[in-house]
């Protein structure tokens, strides 16, 4: 009897003996996190695979901020909430605004603008975040969470710029035509032709903004140093400033912290493929 070989093997099964080792390998340090969440500190570096006594222990201690690393918890939790969701509220009024100007309104030297702004790209982010800590220092912004905002909308907006214009450069021009002989003006083309259209990309920009501003710790870390200013992941990053580490608190407020972005991520995951790759290819 002939074995079959991978060549006989169809495509959805071929993508599931792919994905599922991915998937598992994927899953491990999740899990991993969560293992440690429920476990007692003296359980914690056993390296079971599951405690021998689990416990929600560790969750009260986070909830009800009772340890010296956790007395601000919520209140950081808070300062990554407003300063994801005012970044990624700038970042789609700018690129939203320069995508338009530059793809339908035909602006002189947009495509210009467009590439000297993605060739920040080339330059490591880290290598720019000291002149980015000289600039808010110079205007006063430092230890202010503008700061942190306007340096993460300067990061996202020519990514989603160059996005929302591929995308706008797919949009039929006979709708602004039409729209224009019907007596539209430009504020009424933008805001009832082509941002309706541009939804499924707005969102999907909109969702890659709030979690890279979600995730951020190098300019959170520069730009904001007290405790009450501070974002999460610098205040995660603090735990490990002690001999003793709680470990497994950190692994408690690093699964809480990671739940957020994983329920925007799957509640716009429509979104994201087709948004984030909207006129990639040109037909």
């Amino acid at each position: 009897m002939k074995l079959p070989t991978l060549r006989d093997v169809g495509t959805d099964a071929k993508l599931l003996l792919i994905g599922i080792p991915v998937f598992i390998w994927t899953m491990i340090p999740i899990y991993h996190m969560f293992v440690f969440a429920i476990s007692p500190k003296e359980d914690a570096f056993t390296g079971k695979l599951w405690p021998t006594h689990p416990t929600l222990h560790n969750f009260s201690i986070v909830f009800h901020q009772q340890h010296y690393f956790l007395r601000d918890f919520w209140i950081q939790f808070w300062n990554s909430t407003v300063i994801a969701l005012a970044v990624g509220a700038l970042t789609l009024f700018v690129a939203t605004a320069a995508a338009f100007s530059i793809s339908r309104l035909r602006v002189p030297g947009g495509r210009a603008v467009m590439n000297m702004a993605l060739f920040t790209y080339f330059i490591p982010a880290a290598f720019l975040a000291v002149p980015m800590y000289r600039t808010m220092g110079t205007y006063g912004l430092l230890n202010n969470h503008w700061s942190l905002i306007l340096a993460m909308v300067t990061i996202a907006a020519p990514y989603a710029i160059w996005v929302l214009k591929q995308a706008s450069d797919k949009l039929p021009v006979e709708l602004d035509e039409a729209a224009t002989m019907d007596g539209a003006t430009t504020l009424q083309l933008f805001r009832l032709v082509y941002v309706p259209l541009m939804m499924p990309s707005l969102v999907a920009v909109g969702t890659y903004a709030i979690l890279l501003a979600w995730n951020e710790y190098l300019y959170a870390f520069l730009l904001l140093s007290k405790d009450t200013d501070i974002t999460l992941p610098v205040a995660l990053g603090n735990f490990l400033a002690a001999d003793d580490s709680p470990w497994e608190l950190l692994m408690t407020t690093g699964f809480i912290y990671a739940l957020p972005p994983a329920a925007v991520y799957y509640a716009f995951k429509r979104y994201m493929v087709g948004g984030l790759t909207a006129g990639a290819v040109k037909s």
